[in-house]
């Protein structure tokens, strides 16, 4: 079932508490109320990437105070991992700083895969762009997770982003779900988008040919250094981040 912009439009701007109530209804009528899940990420690979992504301190192109360092050695990651595990994780998450995987790096990877669920985690990846014989490869591996965030609406997109498309994102998305990985992807709110294009990334999550299976709505922040921050956009205010 495709929505309609409108439709989407007419569930967001709807009384906040109605929209708090309906919201705790299908939680609770899908999930045990009273349990959350904890989840931890770890940084694998730091900084240095290539891309241009406006709000990322990562990014090589911009002079932030982040000190870049190579991909980790599975055997540390699946030592944090255990570490994870300890303090009550139920889900361990890697995340690297570059434009997308390479094969080169992949059978690291598979083994980070491997080693960590091993430990009875589930297991989570954000690599960035991800060929559909990749996704294969890290699903054989194990993982459960992938996340890819379409970060803002279609038509905010370029505001932020130059050096890969939209439809790339999708396209990873599609390659993650049919190698059978769960995904998780949302976006980002306060980069100086209208509520108009908040609607329109709601409208590209539930349009998705099957919807996500977790989605992260995060709230920039914005570090000195990163194009989001010189421009001094005004926050977003906090009950519209709750819608």
């Amino acid at each position: 079932m495709r929505y309609t912009k409108k439709e989407v439009r007419a569930i967001y701007v709807r009384p906040l508490m109605e929209l708090v109530f309906d919201a705790a209804g299908v939680h609770r009528r899908h999930h045990d109320p009273n349990r959350v899940q904890l989840s931890t990420l770890m940084s694998v690979k730091t900084g240095g990437c290539s891309e241009d992504c406006g709000y990322c301190a990562q990014s090589g192109r911009y002079k932030t105070e982040v000190t870049s360092a190579g991909l980790a050695d599975p055997k540390q990651v699946i030592e944090e991992a255990k570490r994870a595990r300890e303090l009550g994780a139920g889900r361990f998450c890697m995340g690297a700083a570059w434009s997308g995987v390479t094969d080169k790096n992949l059978p690291a990877l598979e083994e980070m895969v491997r080693g960590v669920k091993e430990l009875g985690l589930q297991t989570c990846f954000t690599l960035g762009r991800l060929t559909e014989e990749q996704a294969q490869r890290l699903r054989r591996a194990g993982l459960d997770y992938y996340n890819h965030n379409l970060d803002t609406s279609r038509e905010y997109y370029p505001q932020v982003i130059s050096s890969h498309s939209f439809e790339e994102r999708l396209e990873t998305i599609g390659h993650a779900k049919k190698a059978g990985m769960n995904i998780c992807c949302g976006g980002i709110v306060g980069m100086g988008e209208s509520r108009e294009d908040r609607i329109g990334l709601l409208f590209e999550l539930v349009n998705l040919p099957e919807p996500p299976d977790s989605v992260p709505i995060n709230r920039l922040v914005a570090i000195k250094g990163t194009p989001l921050a010189e421009r001094n956009i005004e926050s977003i205010d906090t009950i519209e981040l709750v819608r």
